[in-house]
C-alpha cells in the first residue's frame, strides 16, 4: 500500500538524568532536544481546510506544542523512582511521601505527573520510565497519537516519533 508521509519538528530544552546508569549520564544534565513526529495517510484529504494535506503541518506542530513543549521546554523530566532527585525537588513545606504519591497517583492516571509546586518553582514532568529518548519517544508517542488522529479526521496516523538526544544520537519508536 502507498502512503503519503509528512513530517514536523521542534525543538525543546530539558533537564533529566538517567539514575541507573554507570556513567556520566547518571548526573543531572541537560539536552537540546529536537522532536519529529511522521504522520502518513494513505492519500491527501480531498475538499475542506487540509485539502491536499495529510495533516495540516500548523495542526501538527500545535499539538506537538500542547503535549510535549507545554509540559517539557525549560523544565525537568523526572522517574517517579528517583527518590534522589525527587526529593531534592519537593516543596520545603510538604511530606517528602505524600508530595510523591499524589505524583504516582497522576503517573497512574495520565501516564505522566507535571507540577511546577517544587522547591525552586520549576517545572517537572515525571513519567514512570527512565527518561531515556526511547523512553521519551514511546511516551511522546502514545500522547500525541490520538491526538494527530483527531486533527486529521481520521484520515492520518502517527507512525513514528523521534527524539535527538544529541546532535548526533536519537531514538525512533514507530506504530
Amino acid at each position: 500500500m502507498s502512503l503519503y508521509h509528512v513530517t514536523r519538528r521542534i525543538g525543546i530544552d530539558a533537564g533529566h538524568r538517567i539514575r541507573t546508569h554507570g556513567s556520566k549520564c547518571r548526573n543531572l544534565h541537560g539536552h537540546r532536544y529536537e522532536i519529529e513526529a511522521t504522520c502518513a495517510a494513505p492519500r491527501p484529504h480531498a475538499g475542506g481546510e487540509q485539502d491536499g494535506m495529510v495533516i495540516d503541518f500548523g495542526f501538527l506542530k500545535d499539538e506537538m506544542l500542547a503535549v510535549i513543549d507545554a509540559a517539557c521546554d525549560h523544565g525537568f523530566i523526572a522517574e517517579l523512582a528517583d527518590d534522589a532527585v525527587l526529593e531534592m525537588l519537593c516543596p520545603a513545606e510538604a511530606a517528602f511521601a505524600a508530595w510523591k504519591a499524589e505524583l504516582a497517583r497522576a503517573v497512574a492516571a495520565d501516564g505522566f505527573a507535571l507540577t511546577s509546586a517544587t522547591r525552586l518553582g520549576t517545572k517537572l514532568y515525571v513519567i514512570a520510565a527512565t527518561p531515556t529518548a526511547e523512553a521519551l519517544a514511546a511516551h511522546w508517542f502514545g500522547r500525541l497519537a490520538p491526538r494527530v488522529a483527531a486533527r486529521s479526521e481520521g484520515l492520518a496516523r502517527l507512525v513514528n516519533l523521534r527524539v535527538w538526544e544529541t546532535p548526533n544520537c536519537h531514538a525512533d519508536y514507530s506504530a
